[in-house]
């Protein structure tokens, strides 16, 4: 639901279990309750995709069973330890903090992160409006956050939880291999069909399309390596890429709300109680004002499904 800041403020003074997601001020200014909430202007609602400081995008949950926890870079490793055996957690990360990095690199290494159904999103900024700040609220406790994780950890028992994701890309078998010997953020050289090769110059050469992803083979899974930039000769991404991996550039997109819409009219179960979608796809794939049929929420600078993934959309069902 895209909501004013009254509506909203009337589901929060009624003690309703929320997530929120809107604009600096918007968030700032809401009453202390049962939420938690994150910094976007950009949104998926049921007539397109929107950019707006005046709205608010709400997940209404109805499992009064819940806590809300804060995380700094020493102590997210306990985010799956502090989440309930029947239920979901949901996590709202501030972009390029501390815990941000921390979660990118070493969330699959925590205890039980994989036995917990653990989502969320990467909070923003909008990226035409200068001197924003990536935040995160703890609506309980009023407190606002550029350094710390908020979760909230939902219980809901006798319910069958899924944690998906749709991702469009696949991996090129026409590109070459591309293997890293560090893990980061920040490439200067890569492996590419094992020849040792400075990352920034082969982009550059090949005049490669950087609006496509690595798309990294997990054990059978695709995952997103999203470009952010190219400065001094550095290749910078929004995501850390890791040794042992096998990457190749992605598979080009001709419609990515064609895609997308395929994708979601596969699903046999759309009734999702959160999801959260790319800013990269929202930019890229010019989705102001196009109709994704179902999984509305937040376009977010990241997406947690269990660990961090980009230029992807993640939702999780409840049944």
């Amino acid at each position: 639901m895209l909501l004013s800041f009254e509506q909203v403020s009337d589901l929060i003074t009624a003690g309703r279990v929320l997530h929120i997601s809107g604009s600096e001020t918007l968030l700032k200014n809401l009453p202390k309750g049962n939420w938690i909430g994150g910094t976007t202007e950009y949104f998926m609602a049921k007539d397109g995709g929107k950019v707006t400081d005046e709205f608010i995008y709400v997940s209404d949950f109805p499992y009064p069973n819940f806590s809300i926890e804060t995380y700094d870079e020493e102590t997210i490793k306990n985010i799956a330890k502090d989440a309930y055996d029947d239920g979901f957690s949901v996590a709202v990360v501030p972009f390029d903090s501390a815990v941000h990095k921390e979660y990118a690199k070493h969330a699959s290494d925590y205890p039980d992160i994989f036995m917990k159904n653990i989502i969320g999103w990467i909070s923003g900024i909008n990226l035409n409006k200068p001197d924003q700040t990536p935040l995160a609220r703890n609506g309980l406790t009023g407190e606002v956050f550029t350094e710390k994780a908020v979760v909230m950890h939902l219980s809901t028992p006798g319910k069958s939880i899924n944690v998906n994701i749709i991702n469009i890309f696949e991996q090129d078998e026409n590109s070459p291999l591309i293997e890293f010997e560090n893990d980061g953020f920040v490439v200067d050289t890569c492996l590419i069909d094992g020849v040792l090769t400075k990352f920034a110059d082969y982009i550059s050469t090949l005049n490669i399309d950087t609006k496509l992803p690595l798309v990294g083979d997990y054990s059978g899974s695709g995952i997103n390596i999203s470009f952010r930039s190219i400065e001094n000769g550095i290749v910078n991404l929004y995501a850390p890429v890791f040794p042992g991996i096998e990457y190749r550039l992605a598979k080009s997109i001709d419609d990515y709300a064609g895609h997308f819409n395929d994708a979601i009219a596969d699903i046999d179960n759309k009734a999702a109680v959160f999801s959260c979608n790319c800013i990269l796809n929202f930019l890229y794939g010019e989705l102001e004002g196009k109709k994704i049929e179902a999984l509305g929420g937040p376009i977010t600078f990241g997406e947690i499904a269990y660990q961090l993934v980009n230029q992807t959309l993640v939702y999780v069902t409840v049944s």
